[in-house]
């Protein structure tokens, strides 16, 4: 039932008003935060350690753990109810939803245009990365990426049209050879390949430190930086609220932050055994990345276990020994 009114809310984007598809998505949210169903417990633990980390180490109240949890399933269901509507949307009312800042922004652009530089982009479950990729696409160089195969083949179809309408080229996990696909993406001039990267989809995921625990993160944006020793940048997205221009261009009250940290100087890490360098790479992505989900957990769409805490080691290709300050 769900999926089938995704479906048509993506067929009929251009019939159905923004305000009415997101009013539905955000009543649909506070359902699923006041029942507790969909993810929101586990959304709850992930984000009991990020605040933690944000309060120096102290345990916040359930009272503002259920605050954060509840604006955090409000913006990732706004982030559907986007990603649903963005066929009716034009150039100029998506670019006016997002902009981009940060100490790596400036280094991203020049790398790009006025070199024709390639690099992969390390990015998490936050914000609207669907937009980011449309940003990057018009600003910075044209996009491919990889979406998680789903097992609706209509849904999945649904959010590939949104995504190439977007600029981006698609790629699906799962695919033979999707780590040389990228590579050869990589290898051509003017290409940004942007990864998911803070949830492994395989058995093979990479352990790293986060917020005070271990993690388990896709080995792909290290793999493919140190494979092309290409520089390694890192995104981050968080909703703001848009001042009065930007509001009349971009058709509703908020839009995003695309904020840009790095390049990791992949150089440093060459001299490593491979599996070193590749955990040494993920580690010096995640250290970037970490902190600002930490100054922005409510738009970190987390609902899924990632911390080992919560992993079932039956299904993990192997477990780490947990370090005395993960006990």
């Amino acid at each position: 039932m769900v999926d089938r009114l995704l479906v048509f809310i993506a067929r009929h984007a251009r019939f159905i008003p923004e305000t009415l598809v997101r009013c539905l998505f955000l009543l649909a949210a506070d359902i699923s935060w006041l029942l507790g169903i969909g993810g929101v417990r586990q959304l709850e633990r992930n984000l009991d350690r990020v605040l933690s980390v944000r309060h120096d180490g102290d345990r916040v109240s359930r009272r503002v753990l259920r605050g954060v949890s509840l604006r955090a399933m409000r913006s990732y269901f706004v982030y559907f109810s986007e990603a649903m509507t963005v066929g009716a949307r034009t150039k100029d009312e998506l670019m006016a939803r997002v902009r981009a800042e940060g100490p790596g922004l400036a280094d991203l652009v020049s790398y790009t245009h006025e070199h024709g530089g390639s690099a992969p982009l390390a990015l998490g479950h936050q914000g609207n990365w669907d937009y980011a990729g449309f940003w990057a696409y018009y600003t910075l160089s044209p996009v491919t990426t990889v979406a998680e195969r789903l097992a609706n083949q209509e849904v999945l179809d649904a959010f590939i049209r949104i995504r190439e309408r977007l600029g981006m080229r698609i790629l699906l996990t799962g695919q033979p050879g999707l780590t040389d696909r990228l590579r050869r993406e990589l290898s051509r001039p003017h290409v940004l390949v942007p990864l998911l990267a803070d949830r492994d989809l395989s058995r093979h995921g990479e352990f790293v430190r986060a917020f005070g625990s271990t993690i388990r993160v896709a080995r792909g944006p290290a793999t493919l930086a140190l494979d092309t020793r290409l520089p390694l940048y890192v995104a981050n997205l968080y909703r703001e609220r848009l001042d009065r221009p930007r509001r009349r261009a971009a058709k509703t009250s908020h839009g995003y932050v695309c904020v840009i940290t790095g390049p990791i100087p992949i150089d440093d890490f060459v001299a490593l055994p491979r599996e070193e360098a590749i955990h040494a790479i993920s580690q010096a992505w995640v250290d970037a990345w970490s902190v600002a989900i930490v100054e922005h957990p409510e738009d970190w769409h987390m609902l899924q276990p990632i911390f080992l805490e919560d992993l079932d080691p039956d299904r993990l290709h192997y477990t780490p020994t947990p370090s005395h300050d993960d006990k």
